[in-house]
């Protein structure tokens, strides 16, 4: 492998940390990338898979390593006792919970999915999604300020409405939703004020991701050459830093602004897409 072809998977492995984050759709950009890229590597689909894999691994890391100490139940006292915080036993209950609708839905349609969305068929699906739900974050965002916000710590969600929550994240199993997008709209709906609708999504995502990736990785035997290991080792440490340095700004920039930008920005994407399907 060439050094261009090379750059072309790290680019890759960087916008995978930019957008796996954001309510954005890492899908809709790896496709258009891959399209105007053609990586010489990614011809082989069980490799393909398995990059994809990876990079998502590298993304969801970044998040492990920000949200430890929020995450992490137990902590070491002076006198070498370990204490178990209930308040965050409860939230991995919740996360648990959350997750129930993914794995189940994932782990008996999972195959199904990558049949039926592979292909032209995902392309039209991820410009389709890619519009639809940009049009969904700017009627949030109209409606949210005409209501009062119900959940405004994490704390302050119940079982009840974790679960709920969950059952908006099986959409991403559908191209170009974007599974923090879909996530983050389920909870705004749902009553959750903006940072703790994103907060929780980047909570979902850890479990969520690594249950995937295992699924995914557990179908093939790493049958792969020294160049390759190279390729997926240096995509994972760019889709990590880059996601660190994402979600840092996410948690910062939804302080002071609203989700509208996202939506007019994966409208203008799904139209970028239908553009790029009729030209190549």
């Amino acid at each position: 492998m060439g050094l261009f072809e090379f750059l072309k998977i790290v680019i890759l492995g960087i916008v995978e940390g930019i957008t796996e984050f954001l309510p954005i759709s890492s899908t809709g950009h790896l496709l258009i990338l891959e399209r105007l890229f053609q990586p010489e590597c990614l011809n082989n689909r069980e490799f393909s898979e398995i990059f994809t894999v990876v990079i998502q691994l590298g993304a969801v890391l970044a998040v492990v390593l920000i949200y430890f100490r929020q995450l992490w139940p137990c902590y070491l006292t002076e006198d070498k006792r370990i204490i178990i915080q209930k308040n965050k036993v409860y939230l991995w209950l919740k996360i648990c919970i959350a997750c129930i609708p993914a794995v189940v839905i994932g782990f008996l349609f999972d195959d199904a999915f990558d049949v039926f969305f592979h292909g032209r068929r995902s392309t039209i699906t991820v410009m389709i999604t890619l519009i639809l739900y940009g049009i969904v974050f700017l009627f949030i965002e109209r409606i949210q300020k005409l209501r009062p916000i119900r959940y405004k710590t994490l704390g302050s969600i119940p079982m009840k409405l974790a679960f709920y929550i969950g059952c908006f994240q099986v959409l991403a199993m559908i191209p170009g939703t974007s599974r923090s997008g879909i996530t983050i709209i389920g909870a705004m709906l749902l009553g959750a004020s903006r940072g703790i609708a994103t907060e929780f999504t980047f909570y979902l995502e850890i479990p969520t991701i690594l249950g995937a990736s295992f699924l995914k990785l557990a179908k093939y035997n790493f049958d792969f050459d020294g160049m390759q290991y190279a390729i997926l080792l240096a995509t994972m440490i760019c889709a990590f830093l880059v996601a660190y340095a994402t979600v840092n700004w996410m948690i910062a920039y939804i302080k002071k602004h609203d989700f509208k930008v996202f939506g007019w920005y994966r409208i203008a994407l799904g139209i970028l897409i239908l553009l790029i399907t009729i030209i190549f």
